[in-house]
């Protein structure tokens, strides 16, 4: 039993590396490539980023929505089988308009991944009592980004741009024949909790809104960062020729992040984690506006890998002990809300770099963001220090309010 909940976690930390970590994040290390060669402006190239967040979009909604528990299997496979093709694809074509559907697709194929995924490997972790073991699961994006981030010059040096997205896909394919074997939904006897079982303390259903909007405003400012970073990096004295160092960084710090976010979430709570997550994450986002500098875009690759995918780590733990019978519609309302504040983020930052001919104000702007969802989140803090609330409050009511 013990062998195959290795294996399980396994395949879903590695459909997290398809579909999120090369799917999803790759654009980010390979934009500076494609706009050396191909002079796309940042205009363009947010456009063509929030494409990706408009599929991402999409895809969480429609997988918020539909009831598909019973296929959460064969929905994940054909997710990443899109995935890996639109990630080949990119290297095929050098046709804006078919990059932005590409990345349209991928990103709707990556939401329902992200979703199906969660659903599958929460609900198996939380059969055997192993909740914790989250933060392994989504240290599959960090890894991913590591990961990508250390072939891509390699890449890039053998087969140009086009062959690093044709590379990355071929990589994904690979590790796609694990995640059908490994990641096959059975389904699970679940044990009853003893009285000695640690309970953590989460607030009522109906302050799950609060959750919801405080990620979105997490989605709109995180992505800022999350999609310049190396473009700016790679256009400043520091980088030469190096920028993909700060995006390893990024990945390297990501991969026990979600591990150390969810020890932290036992210890502290989810909502204090959560608060402190996004605080950091804000000093990082504006750090470069305020102190250009080598040590600052790595003082804030290193606070943003740290924290990015700890935060949907604790808000998507949290939301699935918050409404457990329902979890995929949690998950997927998450997000959503997650996916229009990305969507609107490198459009937004794009235009207004257009205009100030530099990432100050769209640093600064997507910071503030994020702080005040941090502030948000802090009107749940009670609820985690109040021994009369835990998760077998939440279970009797089945829907979100």
């Amino acid at each position: 039993m013990k062998n195959q909940s290795y294996l399980f976690l396994i395949g879903g930390i590695f459909s997290l590396i398809i579909a999120m970590g090369i799917g999803r994040f790759a654009y980010t290390p390979i934009l500076p490539l494609m706009q050396k060669e191909l002079s796309l402006s940042n205009t363009v190239a947010g456009y063509i980023a929030s494409s990706n967040y408009a599929g991402y979009l999409l895809g969480a909604i429609l997988a918020g929505a539909i009831p598909f528990k019973k296929y959460r299997t064969n929905l994940l496979r054909v997710s990443l089988i899109i995935s890996i093709l639109t990630t080949a694809l990119m290297g095929l074509t050098y046709s804006h308009l078919l990059w932005n559907a590409l990345r349209f697709l991928s990103g709707f194929a990556s939401a329902f991944v992200l979703v199906t995924a969660s659903g599958i490997v929460l609900d198996k972790l939380a059969t055997v009592r192993k909740t914790s073991w989250s933060g392994i699961f989504y240290g599959g994006v960090g890894l991913g980004i590591f990961l990508s981030s250390l072939m891509i010059p390699s890449l890039n040096h053998l087969f140009r741009w086009e062959g690093t997205w044709i590379g990355l896909a071929v990589i994904s394919g690979v590790l796609a024949i694990f995640v059908w074997i490994w990641l096959d939904e059975k389904p699970n006897v679940v044990e009853k909790k003893n009285k000695q079982d640690i309970i953590v303390k989460v607030p009522p259903t109906k302050w799950l809104k609060w959750l919801i909007i405080a990620y979105g405003l997490e989605g709109l400012g995180y992505i800022v960062t999350g999609t310049f970073i190396v473009s700016i990096a790679e256009k400043t004295s520091y980088f030469h020729k190096g920028a993909t160092l700060v995006w390893m960084l990024v990945g390297l710090t990501a991969i026990p992040s979600c591990l150390i976010w969810s020890l932290l979430a036992k210890k502290w709570g989810y909502i204090k984690s959560l608060v402190l997550a996004m605080v950091l994450q804000s000093l990082g986002i504006a750090m470069p506006a305020f102190w250009m500098s080598k040590t600052s875009f790595i003082i804030s690759a290193l606070l943003f890998g740290a924290t990015f995918m700890g935060i949907t780590t604790l808000a998507t733990t949290l939301g699935r002990e918050m409404n457990p019978s329902d979890s995929s519609r949690t998950i997927g309302i998450l997000t959503a809300i997650y996916a229009i504040g990305q969507l609107m983020g490198p459009i937004l930052a794009g235009v207004l770099s257009s205009f100030t001919h530099d990432f100050n104000a769209a640093f600064i702007g997507a910071a503030s963001v994020v702080f005040f969802g941090a502030i948000l989140l802090s009107s749940g803090i009670h609820f985690e220090t109040n021994p009369d609330v835990h998760p077998s409050n939440t279970k009797k009511q089945k829907s979100i309010n």
